[in-house]
């Protein structure tokens, strides 16, 4: 695995390293570059050390901000172009049904492997030790990026509703199915679909349509679920009938996700923008909001067709 670090980051973590501290990459940057993809975002777990002394340790290197001092996060700037989070590995105490009923609790004697088994996908739990080139994977992620299937790390996927619709993101954006058992975890919990901010629900939605490669898995994502009856305008899609002259691939739902995956293919070859992306494919996903209630069988030339 070649994952190459900002110079000043390489910086950092050969610094930490000699003052007896281990810096891994943690998280989606691991993931994407398996995938053969461009990481974005590097976020950088650093072991044995306080949050104080971290952020102390890094002022030398350059600016700091300590905005997320609760998540044991420090936003380190070298550069305008430069930024990323390092942050502590921390054990997390269900307080409550909330998605942010949670304490977290730093302790400088975590390992690697029970910080990775806090993460909500085994693709999102590998990290990589830039200093010896080693890939941590505890709960074989590299082999679910292999098989395309998203499972979850393990049954602390259940303390927070909002991985479901993570979840949901990442099937899509990187074509994947999702696992039998952490389905069933997702059903468990959806009457949990309450607790979460309407913000956190927006964002991952807006995911879905920016980055997505196979948005049309939104259906069957949200069935096998049970999350489906959170959002009745989808929901009521599946199984419309159409005429099969016009429309040999099935009902609507299935015709809606045939659209928002080719909606997905337009955005890319057009290279659109974000916002436009956005508006694209949520356009597709709405084109036919109206059929459910409005199609019947009727006689046209003669002949009973499902019109609308």
């Amino acid at each position: 695995m070649l994952l190459e670090l900002p110079p000043v980051l390489t910086r950092v973590v050969k610094g930490l390293r000699e003052a007896g501290f281990r810096a891994l990459v943690a998280g989606g940057a691991v993931r994407d570059v398996m995938l053969g993809m461009p990481p974005k975002d590097i976020d950088v777990e650093v072991y044995g050390i306080t949050y104080d002394r971290l952020a102390h340790f890094l002022q030398q290197y350059g600016r700091v901000d300590l905005v997320g001092k609760s998540f044991g996060v420090v936003k380190f700037t070298a550069s305008d172009t430069e930024t990323c989070d390092f942050s502590l590995p921390r054990r997390d105490s269900k307080t409550g049904r909330g998605h942010r009923d949670f304490l977290a609790e730093f302790d400088e004697s975590i390992t690697p492997k029970e910080a990775a088994s806090r993460r909500d996908f085994t693709i999102n739990a590998m990290s990589f030790d830039p200093e010896t080139g080693e890939v941590l994977d505890f709960f074989g992620g590299q082999q679910d990026l292999r098989d395309r299937v998203l499972r979850a790390t393990s049954d602390a996927f259940s303390e927070d509703p909002l991985r479901v619709l993570r979840g949901m993101q990442f099937a899509c954006r990187f074509d994947l199915t999702l696992d039998a058992n952490t389905a069933e975890m997702s059903r468990a919990i959806a009457g949990e679909y309450g607790t979460l901010p309407k913000e956190r629900v927006s964002e991952e939605f807006m995911k879905w349509a920016v980055k997505s490669i196979r948005p049309g898995r939104l259906l069957g994502y949200l069935t096998e679920t049970s999350w489906i009856a959170h959002f009745p305008e989808i929901q009521k899609l599946a199984g419309v009938p159409q005429d099969p002259t016009w429309h040999p691939e099935g009902d609507v739902g299935t015709h809606t996700m045939h659209v928002v995956d080719a909606a997905a293919h337009i955005a890319i070859r057009e290279q659109l923008g974000a916002d436009a992306r956005a508006v694209l494919l949520f356009a597709s996903l709405a084109h036919d909001f109206g059929k459910p209630a409005t199609t019947e069988l009727r006689e046209r030339e003669g002949k009973m067709r499902w019109t609308s």
